[in-house]
């Protein structure tokens, strides 16, 4: 039996969004994340643009949608980004706060019953939902949904 090798090496490289207004995500993930507009193409029926930091692109946004982001089909949950620390993630929710950005839950909630690692939940323009969290700080909290780990049920 042959067997097929396995990269030695794999991690995430971006995450691709289709969204509805080009120029609206584009400000919306540069205000509320801090992401680089990297590079933006606008060919015909063909607008897209690469967000991130550093040079490392993390969102590909496509406009080539119509609607709201349906929850109920298969296909992406979410789309988490970890920050270092509980005071990055209160910082995050206090930007969107001020975007007036709607919220899954109010305030930084912990993942599960007695775990550190936990965040804020919310959505972007077009209804994909977004957790921004850290490992770790989070054990002060309640959790808003008993029993079930927080990022899974939203």
């Amino acid at each position: 039996m042959t067997t097929t090798p396995t990269p030695t090496t794999l991690k995430t490289g971006h995450v691709g969004l289709n969204v509805t207004d080009l120029a609206r995500s584009i400000d919306f993930y540069r205000a509320a994340l801090g992401l680089d507009l990297q590079a933006e193409g606008a060919g015909e029926g063909r607008r897209w643009a690469f967000l991130g930091r550093d040079g490392h692109p993390l969102v590909t946004l496509w406009q080539q949608s119509d609607g709201r982001f349906p929850t109920e089909r298969p296909g992406l949950h979410h789309l988490s980004f970890q920050v270092e620390t509980i005071a990055e993630v209160q910082t995050v929710q206090a930007t969107l706060r001020a975007l007036g950005v709607e919220f899954a839950y109010d305030g930084v909630v912990p993942h599960g019953e007695g775990v550190t690692s936990g965040g804020v939940f919310f959505t972007d323009p077009d209804g994909i939902r977004l957790e921004v969290y850290a490992p770790t700080g989070v054990d002060v909290v309640a959790v808003p949904v008993s029993g079930a780990p927080t990022c899974g049920f939203f």
